[in-house]
């Protein structure tokens, strides 16, 4: 998997997509989705991790202003199991920190793609505990896969691969415009059903070569979206078939 930031000091980056989503449908009503956006953006933009708050200051300042900015909101494994009170508030969070502008823009892309439909279909409440709970359990597997490691992890990357779980599930005939790197950036488009397990294979062969050091936590992204499919399986196979993605992107505006 292409791999587009790498990652400074002891952070790990939830949230490098190997396939650049543009469009899957409108989103039509999505309150939830919108205000997930507009807070991590906004906390982002005043911590030190975006550089314009001047109150970090600069240089070596700054870097460990966002070194300790990361350790006091990101989960770090061996804290989390050691008990500490204020760890076990660490994976939710996580969830709304972001390490760089390319960390935050990938996250947000995705979400605001393929969040929307999601959440009309889940109901604006339920749609944020699955958000929020899938996006812990997320960092909470992975933490416990790397236990005994001081690597800090940040970043909505799990919560939002649970939303490309469900997404699979609620609309597998939805069809996606994709930006591919190795066919030179050209739009295409393709059912969710193929998109979305290949991403997932990207992300399973990455996380086969996956260290304990810093990096991508592809594993994160495999237990999200995992969780995330298995929830709208459980939750919608009994009730009423969703409607076709033909109406759920009618009257779609055509790139």
């Amino acid at each position: 998997m292409h791999c587009l930031v790498r990652l400074r000091h002891d952070l790990f980056m939830i949230g490098n997509w190997g396939t650049t989503v543009v469009r899957a449908a409108r989103n039509q009503s999505a309150p939830v989705t919108h205000s997930l956006i507009t807070l991590c953006c906004l906390i982002f933009l005043v911590g030190p991790a975006s550089g314009l708050n001047p109150a970090y200051g600069t240089g070596d300042e700054l870097l460990s202003a966002q070194r300790a900015y990361f350790e006091r909101w990101g989960v770090v494994p061996v804290e989390l199991f050691s008990g500490a009170p204020r760890a076990a508030l660490t994976p939710a969070t996580a969830l709304f920190v972001h390490g760089s502008w390319l960390h935050l823009l990938g996250n947000m892309l995705f979400l605001h793609v393929f969040g929307g439909m999601a959440e009309e279909r889940m109901g604006h409440i339920q749609y944020a505990l699955f958000y929020v709970g899938c996006g812990c359990l997320a960092l909470l597997g992975y933490a416990a896969a790397h236990a005994d490691s001081g690597h800090t992890l940040v970043g909505a990357s799990g919560a939002i691969s649970a939303v490309l779980g469900a997404f699979l599930y609620l609309f597998p005939k939805a069809r996606v415009t994709s930006l591919f790197p190795f066919l030179f950036f050209l739009p295409l488009r393709f059912p969710a059903w193929v998109v979305l397990p290949f991403w997932v294979s990207l992300q399973w062969l990455a996380a086969t070569r996956e260290t304990p050091g810093p990096g991508v936590a592809y594993l994160a992204h495999l237990l999200g979206f995992s969780f995330g499919f298995g929830y709208a399986w459980v939750r919608y196979r009994w009730t009423a078939t969703v409607k076709s993605p033909a109406k759920a992107t009618e009257g779609e505006n055509q790139p």
